[in-house]
């Protein structure tokens, strides 16, 4: 599953790609894959404080923008990385962020999707401000989207984000994102077509599998 996520990341051309972990398993694999792989420390409260970890220590704190890809996702589709990736170059946010429409209720009532809230309509080409994030069903009033765990980060978003506490909403929902929010960080949110599936059950892992294996067939 994460030399897939590898793969995507590189066929996007947005730059360097790394796998930050601290299971030696894992940088094995990549590295036996030919790619490049950082064992992290393991004591790490969040993924973005690994992510920080290695644009600190290995790449000297230089990229302008970084790219925190989820290991989980193995079906991402690099156009969905390089179109975040221009985004971004604009400069207009701190964070960078996809959704897609939802291809069910059951979807929406699923605790395992992780859900967007935004004030207008989502469609291609435009970014919209990121307004709530939450994993249980809402009564909001605004456009919920599936959101899609990738995330740009300017480099001073990046090194402002480690720096603050972990706030109350962060920790209740267990989504790191809402850090930012309540600390008035802007989070903007592209619009993609395909719903990019984040293996989190067995059921997940197992509907991943037969979608890959279709697409390589046709």
């Amino acid at each position: 599953m994460i030399l897939h996520v590898y793969d995507s990341a590189a066929r996007s051309s947005a730059g360097e790609v790394y796998v930050a972990t601290p299971d030696q398993k894992i940088v094995d694999i990549v590295k036996n894959f030919g790619g490049n792989a950082i064992k992290t420390s393991d004591n790490h409260e969040t993924g973005t404080d690994r992510i920080f970890e290695v644009f600190k220590e290995t790449l000297n704190s230089e990229p302008n923008i970084i790219i925190n890809l989820q290991g989980d996702m193995p079906n991402l589709e690099p156009q969905a990385i390089s179109n975040l990736v221009s985004y971004m170059n604009k400069n207009k946010c701190d964070i960078g962020t996809l959704a897609s429409d939802f291809s069910s209720k059951i979807e929406i009532d699923n605790p395992n999707i992780v859900k967007v809230a935004v004030k207008e309509k989502l469609s291609n080409d435009i970014f919209l401000n990121a307004l709530d994030f939450f994993r249980v069903k809402t009564n909001s009033t605004y456009n919920l989207y599936h959101h899609i765990g990738i995330y740009a980060f300017t480099s001073k978003a990046l090194i402002r984000y480690v720096s603050l506490k972990r706030t109350k909403l962060e920790l209740e929902r267990k989504l790191e994102q809402l850090r930012a929010l309540e600390n008035k960080m802007s989070i903007h949110v592209g619009y993609i077509k395909s719903s990019p599936l984040s293996v989190d059950t067995e059921e997940d892992l197992i509907e991943v599998k037969n979608l890959m294996e279709k697409n390589e067939k046709n």
